[in-house]
């Protein structure tokens, strides 16, 4: 039986047009796992089973204590293994050398390879957090991976409800919806990374159908590697840099400080003016005319998700979020204040 994420990324991917050959390609599964799950009903939901203690359990601490008694020197998993064996460990040397990996030093990192994706395919997402304490405020950065668009909302906070509501603003921006999202491991969108084995992720079941009723498959970035994002992680710096610092720094010495309104009506603007008619640095050209081309890939937009956000019985029911109103002050207070710094 295929899990849920499995069974959803094989109809989204059949939605967008692939044949069975191609999704059997791309998901690892066999012609006729594919078939039958695209004429079969909904993947029964999956009920995980109990953790079962490994072949290692109650010899981790001695391995560990091993390692580090011949360091700077390194045992070889061949040693370790005939130790092992006199201590009773009936398992084999596979399991050993994945678990003796873990516990080494890491390896030098490789150069990070820089990868294209073709129009259409991939949006990177992340959060930053721009200002914590009781007045926090974190934006929410989308990237086309094609043409490098760029779109940012302001938010107080990276709830799901939040997350999936500035998605579909940046669709909107965009003119569309990419055949796939690409995160680090945020909490709102996979509940469970590698639950099912390697590179099997559990997702939000709210997430995960979000997705699905949009059409776009979630993929998790390796850990530790931020930049296999990267397109969104530059662009963070660059947001950061080139928007948040030159705003806060003109408000400070008035006694001002952003909101989350000012910051949205700043932020538009700085995106359709500065950050999206730039000449981008990797591919020579101005992400809004790239933009033009790309869109014809993407995806049309689906109507607003209405399903239900489960949660725990004892958790309290949170607000469903809201578009903020036009403005918080008038605009001719900020367009006041600002155009006199400027002057």
């Amino acid at each position: 039986m295929l899990l849920a994420e499995r069974a959803m990324e094989i109809r989204i991917l059949h939605a967008q047009g692939l044949g069975v050959r191609e999704i059997a390609r791309r998901t690892g599964h066999s012609r006729n796992t594919v078939e039958r799950y695209l004429r079969g009903p909904e993947v029964p939901r999956y009920t995980p089973r109990p953790p079962v203690p490994g072949k290692l359990a109650g010899h981790e601490a001695w391995i560990a204590g091993r390692i580090r008694a011949a360091l700077p020197e390194r045992l070889s998993a061949v040693v370790v293994l005939r130790e092992l064996r006199a201590r009773g460990y009936e398992g084999g040397i596979t399991i050993l050398r994945e678990h003796l990996a873990r516990l080494r030093p890491a390896a030098v990192p490789e150069p990070v390879v820089r990868f294209e994706t073709a129009p259409g395919q991939q949006m990177q997402v992340d959060w930053a957090v721009m200002r914590r304490g009781p007045d926090p405020l974190s934006v929410f950065v989308a990237v086309l991976g094609y043409s490098r668009a760029a779109y940012a909302e302001f938010v107080t906070d990276e709830r799901l409800e939040s997350l999936m509501a500035c998605h579909g603003e940046a669709f909107r921006a965009f003119g569309g919806t990419p055949r796939e999202v690409l995160y680090d491991n945020m909490r709102t969108v996979v509940v469970g990374r590698d639950a099912y084995g390697p590179g099997l992720h559990r997702l939000q079941p709210a997430f995960r159908d979000f997705a699905r009723h949009h059409g776009f498959v979630p993929r998790l970035c390796r850990p530790y590697r931020a930049a296999t994002k990267g397109k969104v992680e530059r662009f963070i710096r660059y947001l950061r840099q080139d928007f948040w610092v030159p705003l806060e720094s003109r408000l400070r010495p008035l006694g001002l400080r952003p909101d989350v309104v000012t910051a949205n009506l700043e932020v538009r603007t700085w995106l359709r003016d500065v950050a999206n008619q730039r000449v981008h640095a990797t591919t020579g050209r101005v992400p809004a005319e790239l933009l033009m081309e790309e869109r014809g890939t993407l995806l049309p937009l689906a109507a607003p998700w209405e399903g239900e956000i489960l949660r725990p019985p004892t958790a309290r029911p949170l607000p469903i979020r809201r578009p903020a109103p036009v403005i918080q002050h008038p605009l001719s207070v900020y367009e006041g204040l600002l155009g006199g710094l400027a002057s």
